[in-house]
């Protein structure tokens, strides 16, 4: 049996991901690498999405590169829960049957007075729980409403059960960061190789 590092090793090889999604709304092009180092590059037109989809990248150390075109002279809507949906599709195929993965995972983050808890289950079921109050509507001329169309759309597409909590927070940016920071934390847990679950699939089910 090879040693432990070398089973985690070939358990995250490889796990990357290019999806494609062309609508009359939107075009979209992503390409993720689970196991990267959080390098990233955004063409997407909506400058806070991309601020915050830097903070999954960096935090759960995922190598993202998204490149949409969308009907921004609407609104930032088809746009923002387009990306959602793609990026959810992209984690789908890259983790292919998620044999070996932790599965579960969970995060704190704080930001000055805002605290936010994100808790993942890559489970196979779409199922997105969203306890969030901003203090303001808008984050410049971002409309805060839209988070939850990019969580939704993310979550039906990923497959994944996903509880998003603030838990205090004055400041609407803090707020939408420490969920973003949340996330890509938890995500980073989830998707870590179990040792000890090597090849072994993390449901008494058999599949997920």
């Amino acid at each position: 049996m090879p040693p432990v590092a070398n089973i985690s090793h070939i358990i995250m090889d490889q796990r990357t991901a290019e999806v494609e999604r062309n609508t009359l709304e939107t075009q979209i092009n992503i390409k993720i690498n689970l196991d990267g180092s959080g390098e990233s590059s955004f063409s997407i037109g909506v400058p806070f999405l991309e601020h915050m989809l830097d903070q999954i990248a960096r935090h759960g150390l995922i190598d993202m590169d998204i490149d949409a075109t969308g009907d921004l002279s609407i609104d930032d809507h088809h746009t923002v829960e387009d990306v959602g949906i793609t990026l959810g599709q992209a984690f789908a195929k890259a983790l292919q049957d998620k044999k070996g993965i932790v599965r579960y995972g969970h995060a704190y983050v704080p930001l000055d007075e805002a605290l936010s808890r994100v808790v993942i289950d890559f489970s196979g079921r779409p199922g997105l729980f969203y306890e969030v109050n901003y203090p303001k509507a808008m984050i410049g001329r971002f409309d805060v409403d839209l988070f939850r169309e990019f969580f939704q759309g993310f979550v039906n597409h990923a497959g994944v059960t996903l509880h998003i909590d603030n838990l205090k927070g004055s400041n609407a940016h803090h707020v939408a960061e420490t969920i973003f920071k949340a996330m890509g934390r938890a995500i980073r847990m989830a998707i870590s190789a179990d040792p000890r679950m090597a090849g072994i699939m993390p449901s008494t089910k058999g599949s997920l």
